[in-house]
């Protein structure tokens, strides 16, 4: 196995025409977040508005780990105190009939170090989906998708469960020979999955200390294995999977295991196209940490409060060592946080980064 790759500046290629394109997401994005506030008379996330369940857990970072693997967060063994927010993808709250990829948010408190530019507060955020790749190659695909998706925010609510059924049937068959499509789920054609046994991967590169990554969370406790690919039927019960996932925590002690891959070249695991996988037979993942969440009522109101309204997930949040990498995670930075202040305008309701008192 190689030896990881070093972390550089200029592991970066910066596009002379990247900011016109941020600033048209940026404008994309207020379009679905202007549809969905005025039409509901509430502001919420452009993207994974609808969240399935909201948890309060324990970060365990292990002992004894390599100097690869020790560093930034993981660079001390510990505990830290987490907040993990279940979600899909859409910015606009869907019936659970029409089925998106999962998202998994994980919020890590109490994180010393020096911070990311912007970054306040002394949190460390995770941004997580069940798909290893992202389905655009760079910004200027994204954003010619998240056109289209941005047409259709808040409208044909009948048609999209149609279509879902439809796109399923089609995902399904492609699996079956073998061909995996994430644009067919974004749309959604991802299977109706129960998000407690999922595996979730950050898809894009972070700087890891002296290092370049991708991160990943993998269920390890046998409750949590035995529902990974279990369907959902949500016929007819629009909040199915977040009513599933109540149900299910209110008795599982939910284990999962915090996974690093550390990129061992570079041309094989680019920095700057999210569309690649990185083969797991030359860039193994490797534990660093688990996280465990104890049985508890998954939507609480008053920590649904607390985390749903009150909080926001970024990738730019977080330490200097763990800096996004690429082209998309560089265009994630300013709109999510103008998500952040629309929320907080619209709603009245202040956003900020907790510590473990509040």
């Amino acid at each position: 196995m190689q030896a990881p790759v070093r972390y550089s500046a200029d592991v970066e290629v910066v596009k002379p025409d990247e900011d016109r394109t941020i600033e048209q997401l940026n404008a994309t994005f207020d379009t679905i977040l202007e549809t969905v506030a005025n039409d509901s008379g509430h502001a919420v996330r452009s993207v994974h508005a609808k969240s399935h369940g909201i948890l309060e857990g324990v970060l365990r970072i292990d002992a004894g780990l390599p100097p690869e693997l020790a560093q930034g967060l993981f660079a001390t063994a510990g505990e830290h105190k987490v907040y993990l927010r279940m979600s899909t993808n859409a910015g606009d709250i869907l019936p659970d009939a029409v089925s998106l990829p999962r998202g998994l948010a994980m919020k890590v408190l109490d994180v010393s170090g020096e911070r990311l530019a912007g970054a306040e507060g002394t949190t460390q955020d995770f941004v997580l989906v069940n798909g290893p790749v992202f389905q655009a190659p760079n910004t200027e695909k994204f954003l010619g998708s998240l056109k289209l998706l941005a047409k259709t925010t808040d409208r044909i609510e009948d048609v999209k469960v149609a279509a879902s059924t439809v796109l399923r049937g089609v995902n399904k068959a492609l699996t079956a020979v073998g061909i995996e499509s994430p644009t067919l789920g974004s749309l959604g054609g991802a299977p109706n999955v129960d998000p407690l046994g999922e595996t979730y991967y950050s898809v894009t590169p972070f700087r890891y200390g002296d290092h370049i990554a991708k991160f990943s969370v993998a269920p390890v406790a046998p409750a949590l294995k035995a529902l990974t690919g279990t369907e959902i039927d949500a016929s007819g019960r629009p909040d199915a999977i977040r009513e599933t996932v109540q149900s299910e925590m209110a008795g599982i002690e939910g284990v999962w295991e915090f996974r690093v891959q550390l990129c061992r070249d570079l041309e094989r695991q680019p920095v700057e196209d999210p569309t690649v996988q990185w083969d797991e037979e030359e860039a193994p993942f490797q534990r660093v940490a688990t996280i465990t969440v104890r049985p508890q009522d998954s939507w609480d109101a008053e920590r649904v409060e607390a985390v749903n309204e009150r909080m926001r997930f970024a990738v730019w949040t977080g330490l200097a060592a763990h800096r996004p990498l690429g082209n998309i995670n560089r265009a994630r930075n300013a709109p999510y946080r103008h998500s952040a202040e629309f929320r907080q305008k619209f709603n009245g309701c202040p956003i900020h980064e907790p510590t473990t008192g509040c």
